[in-house]
């Protein structure tokens, strides 16, 4: 049957949306989370899914994975952006470094969100910042290591949505989270 044509460019974009992934590191390099990201295995479990499309901005990383273009999935790839609010607009889910900033701003998007939390930093006030918002019921955490796992056990339905446009709230959560208060 053919629609109108606005409604099959509609239909199209939200399609993109629930099928796209987007893994972020901020301006940091996370090498082993685009390395796992990158996999074989984690492509079929997302295929598995149902997602089709996998945006990896994978900032400062020596790690670099090809771009894939094929006809079930596509991979792109990319260091920095001056606005990545785009990418977590279009994406189904967003997988992010523990950092505060890519947190934030994909929680106050809406966006379902697993943090990954990278094991090989010293002082790890991101794993506390991960767990309170987990506790809080706005996000999954995980490590590299479980970061499958997580993908195959995932419930959205679980997941509360964060309070957006009270940067202040956020500030003083951090405070308390990191022991400034």
């Amino acid at each position: 049957s053919v629609g109108h044509p606005l409604l099959a460019v509609a239909a199209s974009q939200i399609r993109q949306q629930m099928e796209s992934v987007f893994v972020t590191v901020g301006t940091t390099s996370f090498d082993q989370l685009i390395q796992e990201m990158s996999s074989e295995r984690t492509a079929r479990i997302l295929q598995d899914l149902g997602y089709r499309k996998l945006i990896l901005q994978i900032g400062r990383g020596s790690f670099e994975p090809k771009p894939l273009l094929g006809s079930d999935f596509t991979r792109e790839v990319y260091r920095f952006k001056d606005s990545i609010a785009d990418d977590i607009q279009n994406s189904a889910l967003v997988i992010s470094h523990a950092g505060a900033g890519s947190c934030l701003e994909t929680l106050e998007a809406g966006k379902p969100l697993i943090v990954v939390i990278n094991e090989k930093l010293m002082n790890n006030h991101q794993l506390e910042l991960a767990k309170q918002l987990h506790l809080e019921g706005h996000l999954v955490y995980c490590t590299c290591s479980t970061l499958s796992e997580t993908l195959q056990k995932l419930d959205f339905r679980s997941l509360k949505p964060f309070p957006p446009g009270h940067p202040e709230r956020f500030s003083a959560f951090l405070d308390n989270v990191l022991g400034f208060q």
